[in-house]
């Protein structure tokens, strides 16, 4: 660990609160919460027996620490939350979903329409959901028009329109589906009772409903008025047997958070559900792909967090399957061990379970198809294990100038461009592809065996036998050679190498083997002709540049860090460049011209 970094820790709060690590590129790589910031960031520096790679390598990106400060550790769950959204940190993990959900909208609009929608634009109107199942959400719309005469037309209903009797009646008012307000037989008082009823229903409050019409039933009967008695008893057992439908549980289970967790070596599940007077307003589960060393409990804290502001729950009451310990002021968590409590987060548990199977499932299939491949492979190449990890090598200089080179990594088929590397040739100088081949080797599986990180199942070099002899040396030196299996294609009559064999091994041309050796192949070659066309154009610009009298080698770099190309300093605009190296320097810059002109 750097000195500075080292004292900078020390000097760390020992106080709730939001720290954020960045890299040296001055990028947000991790934002973490703590209840004791000192401690909790040190802690990343002092551990190194049991942790995972991904900690290791995010420890290893770490080049400044920012902080700030909360009055609590929620209030840091707040922020911290909020940080991950607007930044999406490569080391957090992000809640988001692979889709839109629908929602059902009350327009803001006289004599308001009740819609459903995927888009949410809070000043359209009042928003309830989002519903994670497009037939719950039109069943909840299709009572809502079973039971009240609200419109569907697309009218501007205003006023003044409807006094001048701009539109007439349409088929929904004949039918007994509108009381048509646009030629103003309804007025917009009685037509928002029904509004207010609707929105009682969306909430989830149907005894608000179930008692008005009761009470309209019981009225009308008192007054001798049976067929509208019966009218307001038709919508009530329309109304209990929807109820019927949807109820869960006791119907004193009401305004009730549930939220539960599933968790695997590499993944939670979680399902989250509002609960209001026994039924299920809201349920919604998701997959979340660990990251660092996440518990569950800072797992499950973020999630209901999350899943409340998309619900816009209010709920202060929480059944879950395991503690919270981060929770807003007023709000109360309990895990039910017995009754219908119990049984709302048996059900949430099993709604996470399905989702878990679901996506194991998911996984296993695609791991089966990559693995047919792969085992073709293995099986063309005479390989001992699957090449789940195959890395492969390739030179590129010009006239042995600006002499680079590459590696691309696939795993279980795919790119792994996470993995792919760079290289700037150190120790060879001029066209030697095959010193330079050992070099890379060398430097990559060095690292690799100090570090104490995971050899690849297959190492593939791109060339004939004098670039897999030199990689081979390379592998003799770290006393890796024999451990992992390596070979070299060549690019004209695709055939593979092996060491000390001097027959060639040709793999049917029509083999899915093959086309994943030469796809591999090809990555490689892409990426270290692209690597030595960047290196190219950034010395031929260097070399330009210094060429100008008044222009030094700090200037140089200064612009190389700003504008990364010679065509972006071409582009530049005076201004921008008297901002990187000020007004003479960049009048001289100006004078550059396109070596392609």
């Amino acid at each position: 660990m750097k000195d500075q970094l080292r004292q900078h820790i020390q000097l760390l709060p020992d106080s709730p609160g939001v720290y954020r690590f960045y890299n040296a590129e001055n990028v947000l790589i991790y934002v973490g919460k703590a209840k004791s910031i000192r401690k909790r960031v040190s802690s990343y520096f002092n551990k190194i027996e049991g942790v995972n790679r991904k900690t290791h390598r995010l420890v290893s990106e770490i080049e400044r620490i920012e902080y700030t400060v909360s009055g609590t550790e929620f209030d840091a769950l707040l922020l911290e939350n909020n940080l991950i959204k607007q930044n999406q940190p490569k080391y957090n993990i992000l809640l988001k979903d692979d889709k839109t959900f629908p929602y059902i909208c009350i327009l803001k609009e006289p004599f308001p329409r009740v819609i459903y929608t995927r888009k949410y634009l809070p000043e359209q109107g009042e928003y309830f959901g989002p519903y994670s199942s497009v037939v719950a959400m039109k069943n909840i719309l299709e009572l809502a028009r079973k039971l009240y005469t609200i419109r569907t037309c697309h009218l501007q209903l205003t006023p003044n329109n409807i006094e001048q009797k701009k539109f007439k009646v349409c088929l929904e008012f004949h039918i007994g589906n509108c009381k048509g307000p646009c030629e103003g037989l309804q007025n917009e008082a009685d037509y928002l009772k029904d509004i207010d009823q609707i929105r009682s229903i969306l909430k989830g409050q149907v005894s608000i409903v179930e008692k008005y019409f009761s009470g309209q039933m019981n009225a009308a009967a008192s007054a001798m008025q049976f067929e509208k008695a019966q009218f307001f008893k038709e919508k009530l057992d329309y109304l209990e047997r929807f109820q019927t439908k949807s109820l869960v549980v006791n119907r004193d289970i009401t305004d009730v958070d549930v939220i539960t967790l599933i968790s695997s070596v590499e993944y939670s599940y979680i399902n989250y559900m509002v609960i209001r007077e026994g039924a299920i307003i809201y349920s919604k589960s998701m997959e979340l792909k660990k990251k660092l060393e996440e518990t569950d409990d800072e797992l499950v804290s973020l999630a209901l967090l999350e899943m409340q502001e998309q619900s816009r729950s209010g709920n202060r009451t929480v059944y879950s399957n395991i503690p919270i310990n981060l929770l807003p002021e007023g709000t109360e968590n309990i895990i039910p061990k017995i009754g219908d409590k119990r049984k709302l987060v048996l059900l949430s548990q099993k709604n996470a379970m399905e989702l878990q199977r679901e996506r194991e499932l998911l996984r296993a299939e695609k791991k089966s198809k990559k693995n047919e491949v792969l085992s073709i492979l293995q099986k063309d190449m005479q390989l001992p294990t699957l090449p789940d990890v195959i890395e492969c090598f390739d030179n590129s200089n010009f006239q042995g100038t600006t002499p680079v080179a590459s590696m691309v990594r696939f795993v279980n088929g795919k790119p792994d461009k996470k993995g792919y590397r760079h290289f700037n040739i150190k120790t060879v100088e001029g066209p030697n592809d095959f010193a330079s081949m050992k070099e890379i080797v060398y430097r990559r599986y060095f690292r690799l065996v100090h570090e104490d990180l995971p050899l690849p199942d297959l190492i593939l070099i791109d060339g004939g036998k004098g670039q897999l002899s030199s990689a081979c040396e390379a592998l003799k030196e770290l006393d890796l050679y024999g451990k992992i299996p390596i070979a070299g294609i060549a690019k004209k009559l695709e055939e593979i190498y092996y060491p000390e064999d001097s027959l060639p091994l040709m793999i049917n041309k029509r083999s899915p083997g093959l086309k994943l050796l030469q796809f591999v192949r090809d990555e490689a070659h892409r990426f270290a002709i692209t690597f030595h066309r960047q290196k190219r154009s950034k010395t031929f610009l260097k070399t330009e540049i210094e060429e100008l009298k008044g222009v030094g080698k700090a200037t140089t770099e200064k612009l190389l860090r700003h504008f990364k190309s010679l065509k972006k300093i071409k582009e530049a605009s005076q201004e921008e460049l008297e901002a990187v190296v000020g007004k003479s320097k960049a009048a001289i810059i100006k004078a550059i011209k396109n070596p392609a002109e």
